[in-house]
């Protein structure tokens, strides 16, 4: 009998049939879903998923403190690398530059992401490091619009695209190695770090972006204080690369390439599969849940990107804030959340993905218009608490977000399929928040437009929790089940064993 014939039998069978053939139908199941041996459960290695979270987390702490503080910077970056005149013309073309590096991270997603699933996450992530590096290095060594006139631009929207084009592979490769490294019951608590990473990273940016504007008049920091921060991020890149070059392979990936897996289930069967990983076969195959990633990814972006990107700017220019108290406020909110996002990681291990992101979604759905209403009473107390409540509702998705993204996929094309999703996602709707809001207030003359922006943003990431299937406590698709102890690995063999028969 063959598989196919085996699967029709099992699947489409009548139920009489099944009643009267209870011996064959049962031997069809087992030979589809062999029960699970010993080996073909991962035992992790506690030092080994420390060490990847560690690497992963700095990486993309990386990558938030070099978008963090171009996002600070903006105004400072308008003035020098753009023709003076209107303001509001100088900020949006930094804003506009800002988002040019998000256009070509699809571009990035798309090379870097096969790339992981064919050559191994551990290479692909370190060549993104020391991309990231050099452009976030560069920029803060090109010479301002007074200097070199037109090419200061040029230069800034060039190295821009360097950031991007690496950053494609960064998220995708970063969450996918740690989902890959992970215990399936402790998932979202490893997953939450890749967070607390990108709040380091922004608070990091913050921090010292307030330094420098408290220590410097306008006049030292667009003559060269501005330039520090892009500076620090070339020893941070070798630091990073350091500890990447010392991980070893994921265990999902490690035994992928070996195909020497025992068919234990459909999900472990597929490690089994060769890791082409092409773009054909993911648009192909995998369409649905790349639109569904979109939507999720779009949805949060927009919602981050608001509030830790875009917020400073909005305290500043629409509510007359000095650059260093809006920063100080958002500072003080991306503490406390840094505080919590690990318990919401634990938490959505033990309640599930779904009611968590449903309750960050619905967060920012019910609490936007009056967190801004709040904003606009102007007062640091009333800001504060306006900050507070989307920070809350942020963290829920922060904490569940990363181990969410990396299950929608199998072993075999998870790098790339979500490395392609993510980032079409990030480059439509997140980096171009600062500039869409901005634009938004500009023509519509209200400054409400933000709260707005994140609702619709928000209703259609409720759509998207409601269609998506619930992931915690299981394995990865396409991997084996990972434990995190031997005595849980004897205890799932155990649980297979037929109940004796008297």
């Amino acid at each position: 009998m063959t598989d196919n014939e085996s699967g029709l039998l099992a699947g489409d069978a009548d139920p009489e049939a099944v009643r009267r053939h209870r011996t064959l139908f049962r031997a069809v199941r087992r030979r589809k879903n062999p029960p699970l041996r010993r080996t073909d459960i991962t035992v992790t290695d506690e030092a080994a998923v420390k060490r990847a979270v560690k690497a992963a987390s700095l990486g993309n702490a990386m990558e938030w403190f070099d978008f963090g503080i171009y996002s600070y910077l903006a105004v400072t970056i308008g003035h020098v690398f753009f023709p003076s005149g209107n303001d509001t013309v100088q900020l949006l073309s930094s804003f506009a530059t800002f988002a040019v590096a998000f256009f070509v991270r699809p571009l990035g997603g798309m090379f870097f992401g096969p790339m992981g699933d064919r050559i191994g996450r551990k290479k692909v992530l370190a060549l993104t490091m020391i991309l990231m590096a050099i452009g976030t290095f560069a920029i803060g060594l090109i010479p301002s619009y007074a200097a070199i006139g037109f090419w200061a631009p040029v230069l800034l929207i060039f190295f821009r695209l360097i950031q991007g084009f690496s950053t494609g592979g960064e998220y995708g490769g970063a969450s996918t190695f740690i989902a890959e490294y992970a215990p399936d019951l402790r998932r979202g608590f490893y997953g939450s770090f890749l967070e607390l990473g990108t709040l380091a990273g922004y608070v990091g940016a913050a921090g010292l972006v307030t330094i420098l504007t408290s220590v410097l008049d306008s006049g030292g920091m667009e003559a060269w204080g501005w330039r520090v921060p892009f500076l620090v991020a070339g020893p941070i890149g070798l630091i990073g690369l350091y500890l990447r070059l010392r991980l070893d392979e994921t265990p999902a990936f490690q035994k992928l390439e070996d195909g020497s897996m025992h068919r234990a289930s459909d999900a472990a069967s597929t490690v089994e599969t060769t890791t082409t990983g092409d773009l054909s076969k993911i648009f192909r195959n995998y369409w649905p849940t790349l639109i569904l990633c979109i939507c999720l990814v779009g949805a949060y972006n927009i919602a981050d990107y608001m509030l830790l990107s875009y917020m400073p700017t909005y305290l500043s220019d629409e509510m007359g804030y000095s650059e260093t108290h809006g920063l100080l406020v958002l500072i003080a909110t991306m503490i406390v959340l840094m505080l919590i996002v690990n318990q919401v990681g634990r938490l959505c291990d033990r309640l599930g993905r779904k009611p968590l992101l449903m309750t960050g979604m619905l967060g920012f759905l019910v609490l936007s218009l009056p967190a801004f209403l709040l904003v606009r009473q102007g007062s640091l107390v009333a800001v504060s608490a306006a900050m507070l409540m989307l920070g809350l509702s942020l963290v829920c998705l922060l904490g569940t977000m990363s181990a969410t993204l990396p299950a929608l996929f199998p072993t075999e094309v998870r790098y790339g399929s979500l490395s392609i999703g993510y980032n079409f996602a990030v480059s439509l709707f997140g980096g171009t928040t600062p500039f869409v809001i901005t634009a938004l207030i500009s023509v519509s003359d209200n400054e409400l437009m933000p709260a707005f922006y994140v609702m619709g943003a928000s209703l259609i990431g409720v759509i998207a929790v409601a269609c998506m299937r619930e992931t915690a406590r299981r394995p990865l698709a396409g991997s084996p089940p990972s434990v995190a102890t031997s005595e849980e690995a004897d205890r799932m063999v155990e649980a297979q064993a037929p109940t004796p028969r008297f």
